[in-house]
């Protein structure tokens, strides 16, 4: 069986077992412990956070340990749309139609329960926001801007830098925060150099386990926490800490990092040979999302005259396992809210199916080419 859903979840690294099992076992203490053991786990866990300040081009301090995207998502736009509001008024936020559901529902909810309002600033055909509207949509009262980084049913990348520069030249000093979840071990993660105030990344899209996670936010942005009680991470997430998830993550945000221009430049090459093999041998294969603007990883689809779901089933019965867009969404009969915002006709949506590839990919996938056309023309034909 060839897996190819990584954009849902990866498998957890030896290398990153092998860091978390000392923590697991021998040094298992509460960090807050004031004992040889906690005090071990401490020591741990502010090493974990250093080392995530360091790929990120952070401050060890602004770096927030949660149980993954969704949670990080959440306790930005909340937290810091709320701290604003309370703060200096704002109830204003910016993001964009293709977010993954933990903003657009934090958005949405913010509106509901709070009076805020939201900005959605519409996408082009590919999926690509311009930078230009972004900065336009931005008032004085304007609490966030959050965007994602690189989308994660179609991969498409947003340029970051162009954007914060727009909003920046605005003259309003306004918070900017990017989900780079799915981008995390494809595309350049500094935050300096990408302009942003904040940064959501989850772990096991990373090789570390489900449940790991990192909002790292500057200390100069108020943020208003979301768990209360015992005061851990500096106050903005109460709760005892995973010491063995923090290592673990560190470690595989190191790895990713470290085989991140080797892995983005092979892998993008064969992602590319196995689209044109893709679009040459299906003639109803339209590719979604920027053809170049893409994470190296990620081959979009639709395939007219099917439904994703069936091509799906015909693809693991020749030992493909993909998917048929976000794993959050599975099970959902509506068609994709990312592919709708492109302007993508809802019964043509219904029919896409996206591949996703691992790291270490280092293979032509010819063969698997080959198991969609084969795939596709059976549900065309009816079986």
């Amino acid at each position: 069986m060839l897996y190819l859903d990584n954009a849902a979840t990866t498998p957890v690294r030896r290398e990153v077992l092998e860091a978390m099992m000392p923590f697991l076992t021998r040094w298992f203490g509460n960090p807050s412990s004031r004992h040889t053991v906690g005090e071990a786990a401490a020591d741990a866990l502010a090493d974990a956070r250093s080392r995530v300040a360091r790929v990120l081009g952070m401050r060890p301090g602004d770096v927030i340990f949660t149980s993954g995207g969704t949670e990080s998502n959440n306790l930005l736009v909340k937290g810091a749309a709320i701290a604003a509001a309370s703060g200096r008024g704002a109830r204003h936020l910016v993001t964009t139609p293709v977010e993954h559901e933990s903003i657009l529902e934090s958005a949405a909810y913010l509106a509901r329960v709070h009076g805020f309002e939201v900005t959605h600033v519409p996408v082009d055909r590919s999926g690509r926001v311009s930078p230009a509207d972004v900065a336009g949509a931005v008032r004085e009262d304007t609490a966030l801007v959050s965007l994602g980084y690189a989308n994660n049913e179609t991969g498409t990348v947003q340029d970051i830098v162009a954007v914060t520069a727009a909003v920046r030249a605005t003259g309003v000093r306004v918070p900017i925060h990017i989900d780079a979840v799915q981008a995390a071990g494809w595309l350049p993660l500094d935050a300096g150099e990408l302009g942003v105030d904040a940064v959501s990344l989850a772990g096991h899209k990373l090789g570390a386990p489900k449940g790991t996670g990192v909002l790292a936010i500057r200390a100069r942005v108020p943020l208003e926490p979301l768990m209360h009680g015992g005061g851990q991470e500096r106050g903005r997430r109460s709760g005892t800490e995973d010491v063995a998830g923090a290592v673990g993550f560190a470690t595989a945000l190191e790895l990713a990092e470290a085989e991140r221009a080797a892995a983005s430049a092979r892998v993008g090459d064969l992602r590319d040979r196995f689209i044109a093999r893709v679009l040459d041998r299906v003639p109803t294969a339209r590719l979604t999302g920027d053809a170049v603007h893409r994470l190296p990883g990620t081959a979009s689809f639709t395939f007219a005259g099917t439904s994703g779901e069936a091509v799906l089933l015909e693809l693991e019965r020749r030992g493909v396992v993909s998917s048929s867009g976000s794993a959050c969404a599975a099970g959902s009969d509506e068609p994709s809210h990312v592919l709708l915002a492109m302007g993508v006709p809802p019964d043509l949506a219904q029919t896409a199916v996206r591949f996703t590839f691992p790291h270490h990919l280092d293979r032509p996938l010819d063969a698997v080419a080959d198991a969609v056309a084969a795939s596709v023309l059976a549900v065309q034909s009816g079986g």
